[in-house]
């Protein structure tokens, strides 16, 4: 269920709402492999109405699994927007769709945490990314240093030039 706000609750008294909203009803389309939002999006917000417009002020909390784009280790992040304050246009050119009375900020809390994700994710800032093997124990054990090689057999040849 999207969150929406009934404009005739707003013509009494400013609301305040706290609470989840599953991460399917903000329909994210992140096509990272590496970022999931697997647990509900938490949200604290303060609304007034401005004239023509809703004042929403809060803040908004998303956890996502992530994979380090270094070392490929799955770690949680929390996305956060301590202040996410947004104006919705009631009336005018840009004006928002009312159903039923009611305004969804569905689509103004999708906008802002695609713009908020992570580019790279990383597990830790410093990370080192995958652990290579140590060079000394990765020679083949086959060659031994006493061994000629083929360039100082090829060097040995005498060629004539006639």
């Amino acid at each position: 269920m999207a969150l929406l706000i009934n404009l005739r609750h707003l013509e009494r008294d400013d609301l305040t709402l706290k609470g989840e909203l599953p991460v399917a009803e903000l329909e994210l389309d992140i096509r990272d492999e590496m970022i999931r939002p697997e647990k509900p999006m938490s949200y604290d917000l303060a609304i007034q109405k401005l004239e023509d417009n809703l004042l929403v002020r809060g803040r908004l909390t998303l956890q996502l699994t992530c994979e380090c784009v270094r070392c490929l280790k799955a770690f949680e992040y929390e996305l956060k927007l301590p202040d996410w304050t947004c104006l919705v246009p009631l009336a005018g050119d840009e004006k928002v769709p009312i159903a039923a009375d009611s305004v969804d900020l569905t689509p103004f809390f999708r906008e802002d945490i695609l713009l908020e994700l992570p580019q790279h994710p990383l597990c830790k800032p410093a990370c080192g990314g995958l652990k290579t093997p140590n060079p000394e124990k990765s020679k083949p054990s086959s060659v031994s240093p006493t061994e000629p090689s083929a360039w100082a057999e090829l060097k040995k040849l005498k060629v004539r030039s006639e």
